[in-house]
């Protein structure tokens, strides 16, 4: 091994000052060439599972090496193994990019090391998000009655929210819990068929059980059927189960549907029970100030959940849980042993109160940095760009005779699918045919490198998804995979014996 790829133990302490300046210049130099080339990258890694591995050694290194080896080492390994999300033709699942005021904030953050569990050990970590939260919530439209706190994501987010509502029965499951207990009926929540699987595992997590989940049926627009929301919560009642919390959600991972919010606020109050709104998806967008109708109803709501990280261009992760029962999610998980006691307690706010974490990340940082370099406009700038593409992109599926739209678009998320017409295939083995046509498209367009799409299941039918949502996406990515969809209908249509 040559002398630059490794050294002799260094002298204790960190690297020094000129190094740590030479190679920080070097990789945020890297990283501005990663963007600028980042189009020439398969946007799927083209690589097989065990790959990477076997290019690793099995043993860690007895003596330090060079940070230009590393970094060489990130080029030549890491990134071929990268599927990239940054890519402006990922259009995959929730299509969400990073940026470049965010990465500052996250390499800031990384720098000041914080644990944000108490105000003392971070005062500006504690009173930043406090600050950033309300401006986020004020250009949301939401009200004042909101407060918000930071997560990691909506799985977590959504789950604390459930404990608080759960603290809320007053069945004191704090402190002797759930098992054991003849005094305790089955607890219900509530969720449409849509809801994300988050919301079943937040469940069996706080212990309630798959059993407490129960599914709500949803229209022809895959949104919550609210008759049959207040039909189960009336059986339910009169079956001695104790329904006490309802998840609606404002852009459902499959379609990007809008529970009818408004619909849901008095069948829950005539109950006392809890309101979750799970926006992490479309949250953001309310920012725009024509959109900001989708959540609507919020106001009546007692928790909101939204990821800045999908939609408002933020490092992952960062989650907000905005909740108008601050006091019943503190009771649920504040714990202060002595030696997190200070003198200061009773004035401040603790973020280790509202959660199951006791050191949290100083993850504001990059959120205000954001807010302040883009401004509230730049931000709805954006995401009604990425709304006029999706439009555009469904305007191409309507206007030809071999797609179809599978669900409304209220927002940047179109579902499709090819419908050709099939020769010399039965009535009845139609939709069969046209499910393996649409999952061969689709692994056809991803394997081009070209650009990323997933899939869902509409009406039992295998439906494509193209996200919008990359801050790099424009006109031309679009149209990039539009064609690449049709190149890989009339290829299969040729091969269509195989199918």
């Amino acid at each position: 091994m040559s002398e630059s790829q490794t050294k002799l133990s260094p002298p204790l302490g960190d690297m020094n000052a000129e190094e740590f300046r030479r190679h920080g210049h070097e990789l945020i130099d890297w990283i501005a060439g990663y963007f600028e080339r980042i189009e020439e990258l398969p946007v799927l890694a083209q690589i097989e599972p065990g790959d990477l591995k076997a290019q690793l050694p099995t043993a860690p290194p007895q003596t330090g090496e060079s940070m230009d080896q590393i970094l060489h080492d990130v080029d030549r390994l890491i990134v071929p193994a990268l599927t990239h999300w940054s890519h402006p033709s990922f259009f995959a699942y929730f299509a969400t990019s990073t940026s470049a005021p965010g990465i500052f904030g996250e390499l800031l953050s990384a720098a000041f090391d914080n644990k944000a569990m108490l105000w003392r050990t971070s005062p500006a970590s504690t009173e930043l998000e406090e600050v950033t939260l309300d401006w986020l919530r004020q250009m949301m439209g939401l009200d004042p009655g909101l407060t918000g706190i930071i997560y990691d994501t909506a799985s977590v987010s959504s789950m604390h929210a459930i404990a608080a509502a759960r603290e809320g029965v007053e069945m004191r499951i704090r402190e002797e819990g759930m098992s054991g207990r003849s005094d305790l009926p089955l607890l219900r929540v509530y969720a449409s068929e849509q809801a994300h699987s988050s919301i079943d595992k937040g469940i069996i997590t706080l212990g309630l059980g798959q059993r407490a989940l129960r599914k709500i049926p949803t229209d022809k627009e895959f949104r919550m059927d609210t008759a049959a929301l207040a039909a189960a919560i009336d059986e339910d009642k009169r079956a001695g189960y104790l329904p006490f919390c309802i998840v609606a959600t404002v852009g459902t991972t499959s379609t990007s549907s809008i529970d009818p919010v408004k619909e849901i606020i008095p069948i829950g109050e005539q109950h006392a029970m809890w309101l979750h709104v799970d926006a992490a998806y479309a949250g953001s967008a309310a920012v725009v100030p024509e959109l900001r109708h989708v959540l609507a109803g919020c106001e009546r709501a007692d928790s909101i959940a939204v990821n800045p990280h999908k939609w408002l261009f933020t490092p992952f992760d960062l989650s907000v849980l905005y909740c108008r029962h601050l006091d019943l999610l503190r009771r649920a998980f504040s714990l202060v042993p002595e030696y997190l006691r200070t003198p200061e307690q009773d004035q401040v706010r603790s973020g280790s109160d509202y959660g199951v974490q006791l050191g949290r990340r100083f993850r504001a940082l990059k959120l205000w940095m954001i807010i302040r370099y883009f401004g509230h406009e730049g931000l709805a700038a954006r995401i009604r760009e990425h709304c006029r593409l999706a439009k555009i992109f469904a305007s191409w599926i309507e206007e030809s005779s071999d797609w179809e739209l599978m669900a409304p678009l209220p927002f940047a998320l179109v579902c499709f699918r090819a419908c050709p017409e099939l020769e010399n295939v039965e009535p009845a083995a139609r939709e069969a045919r046209l499910d393996v046509l649409n999952e061969a498209i689709m692994h056809g367009v991803n394997a081009t490198g070209k650009a990323l799409l997933s899939h869902t299941k509409l009406n039992d039918k295998i439906t494509l998804r193209l996200s919008i949502g990359n801050i790099r996406t424009s006109e031309k990515h679009v149209r990039q995979v539009w064609e690449l969809l049709n190149e890989q209908l009339k290829l299969l249509q040729g091969l269509s014996d195989n199918l």
